[in-house]
């Protein structure tokens, strides 16, 4: 249903259902008579524990780290980037379940919504694999506050460090996490993390970083380049160890990175974006612009190539799957399973070689898919062979 991006349960019924070449290639790789009906899956995942679902995700993506594969993506040629952000997964206007999270609207209506908190591991070459999935909903009824970001962050690091203790890891975050609370964690799992810093966010800090600067202007580099017919300079400034007492009167020694972007066009037309990153790599003049430029600016992947994909690529992440609340979780993973696997056809080498001048986009992939399955003529024998042997696959990496 994913791969072939149809969009919902019904589709299930109409393009496997009573196809002959479709039922022997059920028959073959998973021994039943044919494609089970949408209702049955429903029926079926309402009883299927959330967590062995995420052990498959975990599995697919420790078999990737295992065997290399990721090795290339690499910050630094050495850290493994994740970058965690939350996002809205269904809507309703009428309560749902009693751990719907709610949101009075302008118009006086509540909506009632279920978000989740995500860890992706991302790559320069555009990858966008989920690692992990932290549910956010109202699980203590008695609370006085609403299950939030922040909350459903704590316990996915504990998660993430539980599941992969010995990986290097960099996090990837927003303004929204950068205070003491995400630092003491890091700190603690011995993450590395390069976080979003607004110029109205961590005030001393700021200001700190402002007078450091001044009183040090080796630290600074720039880069210049040409991109789709624009002209990019780069200009960029730092300071290392910049002492922050949080809240809870934790100690914290922070390093500060920031960036200006101009960008001319043909017309010799000029913006300028700045970026400003909070992180506990230590800065120098080697360091700075791959940090930026293959760290911190990478954050942006989870949104686009990991969120809009599957809100607007074909996935229909919004689309309610299911009104059981198991269920409903159960078709987000198995969705994120699929992402991964579509992930690595469209970048592998198998495919190229097959569509030596491409299909056009991600979705006639998802067609040409749809296509082999309900009408290419495979025996069965010819089925359960396939991934028999020996063969390599190459990853674009451009």
């Amino acid at each position: 249903m994913y791969l072939c991006r149809l969009g919902s349960r019904r589709e299930i019924n109409y393009q496997f259902r009573g196809n002959l070449r479709s039922a022997a290639k059920f028959q073959s790789l998973f021994h039943v008579e044919c494609a089970p009906h949408g209702d049955t899956l429903n029926y079926s995942f309402k009883r299927i524990e959330i967590e062995e679902v995420q052990e498959i995700i975990c599995g697919m993506i420790e078999t990737l780290v295992r065997k290399k594969v990721l090795y290339p993506y690499r910050l630094l040629d050495y850290y493994f980037m994740i970058a965690i952000d939350g996002s809205g997964i269904v809507t309703f206007y009428e309560r749902h379940c009693e751990h719907c999270l709610t949101r009075k609207l302008n118009n006086g209506m509540t909506l009632y919504y279920h978000p989740v908190l995500e860890a992706k591991l991302v790559t320069a070459n555009g990858f966008s694999f989920s690692v992990m999935s932290e549910f956010i909903e109202n699980l203590d009824l008695s609370a006085d506050k609403q299950d939030c970001e922040r909350k459903a962050f704590y316990r996915l690091a504990r998660r993430l460090k539980a599941r992969f203790p010995r990986w290097p890891i960099c996090l990837l975050l927003d303004g929204l996490f950068a205070g003491g609370p995400t630092f003491s964690i890091c700190e603690h799992n011995r993450w590395k993390y390069i976080i979003a810093l607004k110029d109205d966010h961590l005030t001393s800090v700021n200001e700190e970083f402002e007078s450091l600067s001044k009183l040090a202007p080796e630290n600074r580099t720039h880069l210049n380049r040409k991109q789709n017919h624009q002209f990019i300079r780069q200009k960029y400034r730092w300071a290392n160890n910049i002492y922050y007492q949080d809240s809870n009167s934790q100690e914290h020694h922070l390093n500060v990175l920031e960036c200006l972007e101009t960008n001319t066009n043909s017309k010799q037309e000029t913006s300028t974006t700045k970026y400003k990153w909070v992180t506990n790599f230590d800065l120098n003049p080697k360091r700075a612009i791959p940090l930026a430029n293959s760290g911190g600016r990478l954050r942006w992947k989870i949104e686009n190539e990991g969120f809009n994909t599957q809100k607007n690529g074909g996935f229909e992440l919004e689309h309610p799957y299911s009104e059981n609340e198991n269920a409903r979780k159960i078709f987000y993973l198995l969705l994120q399973i699929a992402h991964t696997i579509f992930q690595l056809i469209e970048k592998g080498s198998l495919f190229k070689k097959a569509f030596p001048k491409g299909v056009g986009s991600a979705k006639n992939i998802a067609k040409r898919l749809l296509e082999a399955w309900r009408n290419a003529p495979l025996t069965s024998l010819a089925m359960t062979t396939l991934g028999k042997g020996t063969f390599q696959i190459r990853f674009d990496t451009s």
